[in-house]
């Protein structure tokens, strides 16, 4: 009988997400049980998930397991593919300039970087780039593995100190009681926790893409360091798609197309991050908000308005300060006692609304909306167009009920968030954001945060909404549903968000009086679709490619006399769709017509609608539709029918055409 039991204790059963399993000698690696579970999977597979955690495909398995096979085709498989190609740009490096030293190199969403700082005297510049590529590609032929090295903490130091390298010396400090590996793939070894790829062979495809300064752990005291931008596929029709795809990008770039379009402006007269809408842009903004504001009306909320700044003890009460405080702007001292701050986020002052007057159930849910500017101070080296600003506008909203009626509202705020994407024609993928084992980045009691989580989790089965769940990107006072859509060209941009929050009505004591005639607390859902109206602007630039569908355009419509004998029969056209609605301009400038054509269609504006002697006479207009090109003639009639039918959100979805 004992010696049944250690022939038990030699094996290990492994089961996989579609019900099979099999058995397999204690330490097998992950290499042998994919090439038994998963042999079709076997020359892509980068890495394996063993009980929810991801190992190297050559580190050994020693407990029963459930098993998930990694190819670069899964998320988690392109963060270990692009962390593997690090450490190889890290080798070219190394080899390309001896006494170079290494920071950090992690894998980003769509590729990876190093941090280095080259050899005294020597300064690596883009022109670089293409020789540090060839010998990535070079070192890659020679397809060696990547070995995971288990050391302790003592000999990481010595191996460190003997090698001179300030930044890892650093790290292993915080590192101190941990587990520590390093990595080694031919000549190179860094510190490094993984995951790594089998072999280097399996990265031949890299491209680096640019060069920036960045300073050690993002402070401007540390040392500035080059920050090489790479990027790398398993096959070479991918990095080609890759960066067709980056150059279509770069022409829909929001800050070009802002310039171009004159919508907004970016100034250091006025302060980085800080951005100026023109006329076109406020259209732009101004039929954003409306179309949401009416939703929001349909759906029982209430607007309000609070000041851009607040006294600090509002905000030590929520938390957001100091919590945000590296992120803030510094308090204002008044009168030498009163202290504020330019708000950063706008619900503890919703929750001044809320808690102005004794409430009953009766009211509950009592939704209050606001479209809210809010300042963050970001690094200058972060800033980004529209996309990372200083000072932008949430569409927030805080909802306040009563914890029955919590999963009803948050289905009602999930399908309002789904609403809005469609009309833009923006895929949703689904993120349940909840916390991870820090308890010190979390408030509030544990109880309440397991209650929340639960509740999101049992709504978006109810609702049968396909998710992932994120630990760890939970806020600091609730965990969320996040909404990560895809533009036109595939990128992903974490947008809405709905929060739940037990935490706030504790620290602000919100009460409401239930038909038991007793005090309860209330439940807060914070609530923005659009996340922030200029990040959202920026990326709509970018799907629309500026051609903005006809609702949503600045300018619907120019008016194009052919010659000045058509000038009064332009404004009176331009005039009669003005007082229909529509926003329409008439271009009476003495330039040739094929010039006005070519402007107009440069500024993206949807109908160009042309007067000429025979239009007049016959009371028709000719239509050239911006991408389409000549529409034929219509009755005034006729165009406003056809504009009335565009003139609806979601009417046109988002098409490429520049």
């Amino acid at each position: 009988m004992a010696e049944a039991v250690v022939r038990e204790r030699e094996r290990i059963r492994v089961r996989t997400s579609d019900g099979r399993s099999a058995e397999f000698p204690r330490g097998t690696t992950g290499h042998s049980i994919v090439e038994v579970l998963f042999p079709e999977k076997a020359p892509h597979a980068v890495g394996i998930e063993v009980n929810g955690t991801i190992y190297d495909l050559c580190r050994p398995i020693l407990e029963d397991a459930s098993v998930r096979v990694l190819t670069f085709e899964d998320p988690e498989g392109k963060q270990i593919f692009w962390h593997s190609s690090a450490h190889l740009m890290a080798e070219a490096l190394e080899a390309l300039y001896p006494g170079i030293k290494f920071a950090i190199g992690p894998p980003i969403e769509q590729g990876f970087y190093y941090d280095v700082e080259p050899p005294e005297g020597v300064v690596i510049t883009a022109e670089d780039l293409p020789r540090v590529e060839a010998k990535m590609r070079e070192l890659a032929e020679r397809d060696v593995p990547f070995e995971r090295l288990e050391v302790s903490w003592e000999e990481a130091v010595r191996y460190y100190r003997e090698h001179w390298n300030p930044y890892k010396l650093e790290i292993l400090e915080e590192l101190r009681g941990q587990p520590i590996t390093f990595y080694r793939q031919g000549n190179f070894v860094d510190l490094c926790k993984g995951t790594h790829v089998p072999s280097t062979g399996m990265l031949r495809y890299p491209k680096l893409l640019n060069i920036a300064g960045a300073y050690w752990r993002g402070d401007s005291r540390n040392r500035m360091l080059t920050r090489i931008y790479g990027i790398c596929f398993p096959e070479q029709k991918q990095l080609d798609e890759y960066l067709r795809l980056r150059e279509e990008a770069e022409r829909r770039d929001h800050r070009k197309l802002g310039r171009e379009l004159e919508l907004f402006l970016l100034t250091p007269a006025v302060g980085p991050g800080l951005p100026i809408w023109l006329p076109n842009g406020t259209v732009l903004r101004r039929t954003l908000e409306n179309f949401l504001r009416r939703e929001q009306l349909k759906r029982g909320y209430q607007e309000v308005i609070t000041p851009h700044i607040g006294n600090l003890e509002l905000y030590k009460t929520s938390g957001h300060y100091p919590y945000y405080a590296d992120s803030q702007f510094p308090p204002m001292v008044l009168e030498e006692q009163e202290r504020y701050l330019l708000k950063p986020m706008n619900c503890p002052h919703h929750h001044q609304i809320y808690a102005s007057k004794p409430r009953s159930y009766r009211e509950l849910p009592l939704r209050l909306a606001e479209f809210g500017t809010v300042y963050r101070y970001e690094q200058s080296g972060e800033l980004n167009g529209l996309i990372r600003v200083r000072g932008f506008t949430q569409d927030d909203a805080h909802i306040y009920c009563a914890p029955e009626q919590l999963k009803d509202e948050i289905k009602a705020v999930i399908e309002l968030t789904q609403y809005v994407f469609r009309i833009f024609g923006m895929p949703v993928d689904i993120r349940l954001s909840f916390r991870d084992d820090n308890a010190a980045k979390y408030g509030g009691d544990l109880a309440l945060w397991e209650r929340a989580q639960r509740e999101i989790q049992e709504v978006a089965d109810e609702l049968g909404l396909r998710y992932t769940i994120g630990l760890g990107e939970a806020a600091f006072y609730g965990p969320k549903i996040d909404f990560i859509v895809r533009d036109a060209l595939g990128r992903r941009w974490q947008l809405g968000t709905v929060q739940v929050d037990y935490v706030m009505p504790e620290r602000f004591r919100l009460e409401y009086i239930g038909p038991d005639g007793q005090a309860h607390r209330p439940v807060i859902i914070h609530r923005a679709p659009f996340g922030s109206l200029e990040r959202f602007i920026g990326i709509l630039i970018e799907h629309y490619a500026g051609n903005f569908p006809f609702w949503l355009a600045p300018v619907q419509a120019v008016v194009l006399p052919i010659t000045d004998a058509q000038h009064v029969a332009a404004l009176q056209l331009t005039e009669a769709l003005q007082q229909a609605g529509y926003r329409v301009q008439a271009d009476l400038r003495s330039e040739r017509l094929q010039r006005k054509i070519a402007e107009a269609e440069h500024r993206k504006i949807p109908f160009l609608l042309v007067l000429g002697r025979r239009e007049v006479e016959t009371s028709t207009v000719a239509v050239r539709r911006h991408g389409f090109g000549d529409q034929g003639s219509r009755t005034v009639e006729e165009l406003l029918r056809w504009f009335a039918e565009l003139n609806v959100p979601g009417a046109e979805r988002a098409h490429s055409n520049a």
